[in-house]
């Protein structure tokens, strides 16, 4: 994709899954790329493997629900480069019905969700201003458009995500700073794992995949297409859309 050589991304939660397919391929398309997640092992096999395959990278040890430690973990990849791309994808869930649920959990899925979101651009928006633009690419969720049981909290925050960019895209469309969302639909991840486990998980997953017109999950590695290209100078004149990645499964004119 043109335009994506040589420029600095950062990619939240490239640890595993969906992070680490999008930072593999920014490398592939001569990325620098900034691994932010709190798994400091999971990360470095993620560079392992850009570094193997020729690409560049950094390991930056994070906790995104911490304000201060975002600040400074962002000052810190700035050093090495202007950031020119910020891919928010780190999240967080656990399915459980609203009324069984409690502040406790409200309160990570929102900081992790939400808040950790709001952290990385308050951090890295001013950059991109000052130096004439930048890409945020954030990875909200179908949740957050259509809603998703058991989920109520993480849907509120992937909705909230979703108001969000469009917001500060209008808000920054003059600065050069362009911001889109990607929606994906139920995928095959280590966090879809672990939110389903149980003993309805086999149940959930094959009525998932009979709903879905594509009948499968998603897979990571269907993710970085469209991230990288909202990303590339393919994409120049696209800001404030959300596009869902789901199968079609959620379908909007």
């Amino acid at each position: 994709m043109r335009g994506l050589a040589g420029k600095h991304v950062i990619v939240t939660g490239s640890g595993s899954g969906i992070g680490r397919e999008i930072a593999k391929r920014f490398a592939e398309e001569g990325a620098i790329v900034a691994l932010f997640d709190m798994n400091t092992d999971g990360a470095s096999e993620t560079l392992g493997m850009i570094e193997e395959n020729g690409g560049r990278g950094a390991v930056y040890t994070v906790d995104i629900t911490n304000c201060e430690a975002v600040s400074h973990a962002v000052a810190a990849a700035e050093k090495v480069a202007p950031i020119n791309v910020l891919v928010n994808n780190a999240g967080w869930d656990k399915m459980v019905n609203f009324l069984d649920s409690d502040v406790d959990l409200w309160k990570k899925v929102i900081d992790i969700n939400l808040y950790g979101a709001l952290y990385m651009h308050h951090a890295v928006l001013p950059g991109m201003v000052e130096n004439g633009g930048g890409r945020v690419i954030n990875i909200s969720s179908d949740a957050g458009r259509v809603g998703s049981s058991g989920e109520a909290v993480y849907s509120a925050c992937k909705g909230g995500l979703i108001a969000f960019t469009k917001t500060v895209a209008r808000e920054l469309a003059r600065a050069g700073v362009q911001l889109n969302t990607v929606c994906p639909g139920p995928t095959d991840t280590p966090l879809f794992a672990s939110v389903s486990e149980g003993p309805a998980a086999d149940k959930i997953t094959e009525g998932l995949k009979r709903a879905i017109p594509m009948k499968r999950l998603a897979q990571p590695s269907d993710f970085p297409g469209i991230v990288c290209f909202l990303a590339s100078d393919d994409a120049g004149f696209i800001t404030g859309q959300t596009i869902s990645v789901s199968g079609g499964l959620t379908m909007h004119g």
